[in-house]
């Protein structure tokens, strides 16, 4: 009877922990980490005996760096928080959890994603405490980069890019100097352009708790004009590679240059101002398409 009252009881503190560390953000980081050992591997799927090793990696990118970074992030930024309908649901925001928890469980999933990263690789692990200090960096002050107008950009956005696809690689293979480095531009350019519409949607928020975000400096307008220039610039690149038989397959050239008009004209109509996160979960899905037809041509399952 007892243990099944402790069960009853800790389950709405799990749910909150879980809650702070937003599951549905996970695969933002682990779907780059599998192109990082798709191209160290150039397999769709990786040799059984390295499983064990690439299943822990993605524990470590996916819900432990994440606990880590978001809930030292909700400890700094109560201020907006309380001002944004967004956050009206979070733990920290209405007494599940108190701000002395959520900075321990920060911590102890930053230690946990670092010595448990061990197990994959000390390449790994090295890159895994980059990001975990990158994200406190991003969070604590006095450096605070969210509140440093670029930098704040910059971070997500080489975090998204560039470190998924390069831990991905990292896990398979330690030796950095093969890693396909134009590949890291492309996915930094399209994360610029994912990411600054979400700086949108917490503008007023930001701006009334005095935050400088790209955003708040630059306007509603250069923000989003920024974004779609990343945008276009990274579906230009791919149509570069193609061409050029770089990383990404000559066979995909024509592909790449029907979905370009598409993924284009795409961020237009679901990005804008007025844009919802449901505009950018949109186009993030369509940008999948030519993602999966470059990982079937790119292991050789599929020949165009």
């Amino acid at each position: 009877m007892t243990t099944t009252v402790g069960l009853r009881t800790a389950a709405p503190r799990v749910r909150d922990v879980l809650a702070v560390g937003r599951p549905a953000f996970w695969v933002v980081s682990i779907v780059p980490y599998y192109v990082g050992i798709l191209l160290a591997t150039r397999r769709l799927v990786p040799p059984l005996e390295d499983w064990p090793r690439l299943i822990v990696g993605a524990v470590v990118m996916g819900p432990l760096v994440w606990l880590a970074v978001l809930a030292i992030n909700d400890a700094y930024d109560l201020p907006s928080d309380r001002l944004n309908p967004r956050k009206s649901k979070s733990p920290l925001l209405d007494g599940r959890i108190t701000l002395r928890a959520v900075k321990r469980i920060a911590f102890a999933a930053a230690v946990a994603a670092v010595g448990i990263s061990l197990h994959v690789g000390v390449v790994f692990a090295l890159g895994v405490l980059l990001a975990v200090l990158l994200g406190y960096a991003y969070s604590v002050p006095p450096v605070r980069l969210k509140t440093r107008a670029g930098f704040d950009v910059a971070v997500n956005a080489l975090a998204l890019g560039a470190f998924g696809p390069l831990a991905g690689w990292a896990a398979v293979n330690p030796d950095l100097s093969d890693f396909p480095w134009l590949m890291g531009l492309q996915g930094t350019l399209a994360a610029v352009g994912l990411y600054l519409p979400t700086t949108l949607a917490d503008l007023e928020a930001d701006r009334a708790a005095g935050y400088h975000t790209i955003a708040v400096r630059f306007g509603a307008r250069t923000t989003y004009r920024i974004g779609y220039g990343a945008w276009i610039a990274a579906a230009a690149l791919s149509v570069l590679l193609a061409a050029t038989d770089t990383i990404i397959p000559r066979g995909m050239l024509v592909l790449e240059v029907v979905m370009v008009p598409v993924l284009i004209v795409a961020y237009r109509r679901l990005i804008g101002p007025g844009q919802t996160f449901r505009g950018v979960i949109v186009l993030a899905s369509l940008f999948l398409f030519p993602c999966g037809t470059f990982a079937l041509t790119y292991t050789g399952v599929v020949s165009i």
